[in-house]
């Protein structure tokens, strides 16, 4: 969430800001008395265009009910150890399963089947199930004898992220807690209840109020930035002098290093007194864009090729694409802009987290502790590399 656009916003032309109000479609059809209720969609208004034809999408008018309640026979007791990692691969998802099974943990990993197996899980130690959220028949079979969820997935940038990040998650809550699953950890995205406009964000916040309503157990963690995020957008493009994008937007992240996240997240998950609570977690101090390439720029010991868009191109950008569905994806894309021209600071007070957590605050990584030792580790790499070029020069 720096300087550059989220390759993850990319949202569904059926999605479009409506507030106050949280829903779900009748895109599933659940066996088992799985069902999910109405979702009412209004038809979209037209418009003229230059052309004569013009697209504005569909607004979706949600209410948010609580599935269904069925009564099951009482089942064999599982194991409060036993998790179900939902997005196991990605940058947040792979140290949550690293965490659990550092500590004891029995770990499951949800992932989708692809060409290239994600094999790293297992040679950890961890279960791997195949399911695809976006296909909710095949969610209830990796949940069973599991009582804790935690959900750290996200839609592709390729695909719409209604189907994912809404309709997905939405069967994912409604089956966890049909099948009696103790605890469901979701993480979400700081201020996103203040984003209408923000897809992503706002598909965030609805799915907070959606599991919220479902009654089942559960913590909601709001994220502000990863560290992990910075490397490949700003370190390592200025390592190998290539060009580093970004704006002019004021807006200040507290970037938090995806390890402390992890930690955090186990404590808060085995604290039974936050039962359906709201925590946010932020990194010591928010910062800009320039301050994130200048920190950069300070520990590569070397300038950055810079490269600004204004923000004001992007929303002009934004507004134009708008008019046509067939760009109406890149216009989805696009609608970070409007966070990133707002002047806001996505970071909050952490004193009152961390003694509620019982942690000490000089145990969270600093961004500038974390890139310092990425680039240390980076630069003693180089200097070892050229080190035995010349000893193999010598030799020849």
């Amino acid at each position: 969430m720096a300087g550059r656009l989220p390759t993850q916003v990319a949202i569904p032309s059926e999605l479009h800001q409506n507030r106050g109000q949280i829903g779900c479609s009748n895109f599933l059809s659940w066996k088992n008395n799985l069902v999910l209720q109405n979702f009412r969609v209004s038809s979209p208004s037209s418009i003229s265009s230059l052309s004569g034809r013009s697209y504005v999408p569909p607004i979706i008018k949600c209410v948010s009910q609580p599935a269904v309640a069925t009564n099951y026979a009482p089942g064999t007791p599982v194991r409060p150890t036993s998790i179900l990692v939902v997005g196991a691969t990605g940058t947040l998802g792979r140290q949550i399963v690293r965490r659990a099974l550092d500590e004891g943990y029995d770990v499951r990993c949800l992932v989708r089947p692809r060409p290239a197996p994600a094999d790293f899980l297992r040679d950890w130690g961890a279960t791997v199930v195949n399911a695809d959220l976006s296909k909710p028949e095949s969610i209830p079979a990796t949940l069973v004898g599991i009582h804790t969820v935690i959900d750290c997935a996200t839609g592709r940038p390729e695909e719409p992220i209604k189907t994912v990040d809404w309709e997905g998650k939405v069967a994912l809550i409604q089956c966890a807690k049909a099948m009696g699953v103790q605890k469901f950890v979701f993480f979400s995205i700081h201020n996103c209840d203040k984003h209408p406009e923000v897809p992503l964000m706002e598909i965030k916040y609805c799915t907070e109020k959606f599991l919220q309503d479902s009654g089942i157990n559960h913590i909601t963690i709001r994220l502000c930035g990863f560290m992990q995020g910075l490397i490949g957008q700003y370190a390592v493009p200025i390592l190998e002098e290539k060009s580093v994008w970004g704006t002019d937007a004021p807006t200040r992240i507290a970037y938090m290093d995806t390890q402390d996240i992890a930690r955090l997240t186990f404590i808060a998950m085995r604290n039974e007194d936050l039962k359906g609570k709201l925590l946010t977690f932020a990194g010591p101090r928010a910062w800009t864009t320039q301050e994130v390439i200048t920190l950069c720029e300070r520990l590569a010991g070397q300038d950055a090729n810079v490269t600004t868009v204004p923000v004001s191109v992007l929303r002009l950008t934004r507004q134009l694409t708008r008019f046509f569905q067939w760009t109406n994806d890149v216009a989805d894309r696009l609608a970070f802009s409007e966070v990133l021209s707002s002047d806001m600071v996505f970071s909050v007070p952490m004193s009152e987290t961390y003694q509620l957590l019982g942690v000490d605050p000089k145990d969270i990584v600093t961004l500038e502790k974390y890139l310092q030792d990425y680039f240390n580790n980076i630069l003693k790499k180089l200097k070892d590399l050229k080190a035995q070029s010349k000893q193999s020069d010598i030799f020849i």
